[in-house]
């Protein structure tokens, strides 16, 4: 690990002075962070320490929904009671992810954050758009069987490795950032990007702003959810594909519906216009087909990963299908 200096913040806004330095970065539970910098991936100069700061706390909003402090780790979001009983879809998503040792340290704000695991941006020996723009990508042609279907660019096809974030792209979170500029929010939809010609930028916030909050909603989907995670092994393993399913239902009629895919594109992939479609249509089968239909519907493999198109399709069906059943898969 090269060397670095450290401060802690205080506050807020002196986390957002001391990370305005070139080579400055965040770190809190430092889960993926401090992998990517013994490895040589990531080389910060100055590291500044946001622990001490506020944003710890999970509260009511006024608008019926829950805000989820930055700092707040993912063991104590996924076993809140008001998570569990509101929206335990994002409950069962999380638990789906990491280890327990994780989770006790890994924070929602930095779950966010975290990088892509595709091999070669890890092997600091190949050419890799995301660590250094304009060098190539090795996946492409090489060994790309977990990597993107879905949203991919001649520069990068890897993935988003959150199972949380999926299943707050399906729940339509919103997240809380401040900066020099002042605070503002970013629908979750808004909040990753697609690889297009700049990679290594996964999310869309200005190098000053600090993550403060998730916001989720008034409406969970509590009665009808699913969130099932297909991958290589039962446990401690990244998702192939993933799927975090919402349903209501008005009897056997589709009065809302959420899909968001895991595993398959640089962020977490959700098309709303396609849930839009089957509003006022019967929960069937037939029905979710064509919802998968719509989802793969541009989906590009790239030798070893071809499978993931149908596996895609077929996993949305039996997501919803088990939510419509009030079953659940972790």
């Amino acid at each position: 690990m090269r060397p670095f200096t450290y401060t802690q913040a205080a506050d807020v806004e002196a986390a957002v002075r001391e990370v305005s330095t070139d080579g400055s970065r965040f770190i809190a539970g430092g889960t993926n962070l401090l992998d990517l910098m013994k490895i040589d991936v990531l080389r910060p100069s100055h590291l500044v320490d946001i622990t001490q700061i506020a944003h710890r706390s999970i509260d009511k909003t006024g608008e019926g929904g829950l805000l989820l402090g930055a700092l707040v780790t993912n063991a104590d979001t996924a076993y809140h009671p008001q998570v569990e009983q509101r929206y335990p879809l994002l409950s069962h998503a999380i638990l789906a992810g990491a280890t327990a040792q994780l989770r006790n340290m890994a924070t929602d704000g930095g779950n966010l954050l975290q990088r892509t695991r595709c091999y070669y941006f890890y092997d600091t020996h190949t050419p890799c758009n995301k660590r250094e723009p304009g060098s190539g990508c090795s996946a492409i042609k090489g060994y790309n069987r977990d990597l993107a279907i879905l949203g991919t660019s001649e520069s990068c096809i890897a993935t988003h490795p959150s199972d949380m974030c999926v299943a707050l792209a399906a729940l339509e979170a919103t997240v809380h950032v401040t900066g020099k500029a002042g605070e503002r929010t970013i629908p979750f939809q808004d909040f990753h990007r697609l690889p297009e010609d700049t990679p290594h930028l996964d999310a869309n916030l200005q190098p000053d702003e600090i993550i403060t909050a998730i916001e989720l909603p008034s409406k969970g989907f509590s009665q009808h959810y699913a969130y099932l995670k297909l991958r290589d092994r039962a446990s401690y393993a990244f998702a192939l594909v993933s799927v975090a399913a919402a349903l209501e239902l008005d009897g056997d009629t589709i009065k809302d519906i959420r899909v968001a895919l895991g595993g398959v594109a640089h962020k977490p992939w959700r098309l709303p216009e396609a849930e839009a479609l089957l509003k006022g249509q019967e929960a069937t089968p037939a029905t979710f087909q064509k919802l998968a239909k719509a989802y793969l519907q541009g989906a590009r493999g790239y030798g070893h990963n071809d499978f993931k198109i149908e596996l895609a399709q077929r996993a949305i069906v039996r997501a919803l299908l088990q939510a419509k059943e009030r079953k659940t898969t972790a």
